[in-house]
């Protein structure tokens, strides 16, 4: 489970189970948050193997090897709530400790969620970031600015905003119709030059979802679009490559 904390082998292990094995070894100050506390919430961002995001104060000394990420950060009254044998934070202040010290491309994926999720709106994130002055806030800040619910997975969030800080401005989830009806909705769209942008996930590699697939991008191209594709290998690249793709694309459109 974790360090210095077992479970039966056949108890079924998720997040929050690890949680609460943390919760057990951690110090009284310790606040189940982050990325943990907003699956806890019923978001659902962490498997059972990762790691428990935990918040304590600024001289608190607490480690648990890899099972934890530390967050030393002060916390105010009202801002978490007892849970078992330790406390979760409050869905506002979760969204804080996800957010601050994460790089844009990391944080808006998983704010993608959280927003799609419906667990808060726009409005409480940026009131969540509004007045502080932490380390990281303007980051923060900024991958609340660039945050879309609309996204449906993450790998699509991360497209969108390679491309938006690439000086591109796709639109996320587009339905696209032609005469006879619905098309499709294609993941992220230049609709003034027909251009989509699609992820494309390991599973349309299987033959359910190859012929369905076919059919769609004939569709699609029969009503004049165009479809760049982006795979997993994509994620790895340098992103400007990506960049150069769909603006080449646009470019030819134009």
């Amino acid at each position: 489970m974790v360090r210095g904390v077992y479970a039966p082998a056949d108890v079924r292990t998720d997040h929050e189970l690890r949680c609460r094995a943390v919760a057990l070894v951690a110090p009284p100050t310790a606040v189940i948050t982050g990325a943990s506390a907003l699956t806890i919430h019923g978001v659902p961002l962490l498997e059972a193997g990762d790691p428990v995001h935990v918040l304590v104060p600024p001289d608190q000394r607490f480690t648990l090897g890899r099972d934890v990420v530390v967050h030393r950060r002060r916390s105010a009254s009202g801002e978490s709530a007892p849970w078992g044998d330790a406390r979760l934070a409050t869905p506002r202040r979760a969204v804080l400790d996800l957010l601050l010290g994460r790089p844009v491309l990391e944080a808006v994926p998983l704010l993608d969620v959280v927003l799609r999720n419906g667990l808060l709106g726009p409005e409480d994130v940026d009131a969540v970031l509004a007045g502080r002055s932490d380390m990281g806030i303007v980051v923060a800040r900024e991958s609340a600015g660039l945050a879309d619910g609309r996204a449906e997975s993450r790998p699509e969030s991360w497209t969108r905003v390679v491309l938006v800080l690439g000086g591109l401005d796709p639109e996320p989830q587009l339905v696209i119709r032609d005469e006879a009806g619905f098309v499709a909705r294609v993941d992220l769209a230049f609709a003034a030059e027909r251009v989509a942008v699609e992820y494309d996930g390991e599973h349309h590699g299987e033959s359910s979802w190859l012929r369905t697939d076919r059919q769609r991008l004939d569709r699609l191209r029969r009503a004049g679009w165009v479809v760049v594709f982006v795979t997993k290998a994509d994620l790895y690249l340098p992103q400007r490559e990506l960049v150069a793709r769909v603006r080449g694309a646009l470019l030819a459109r134009a």
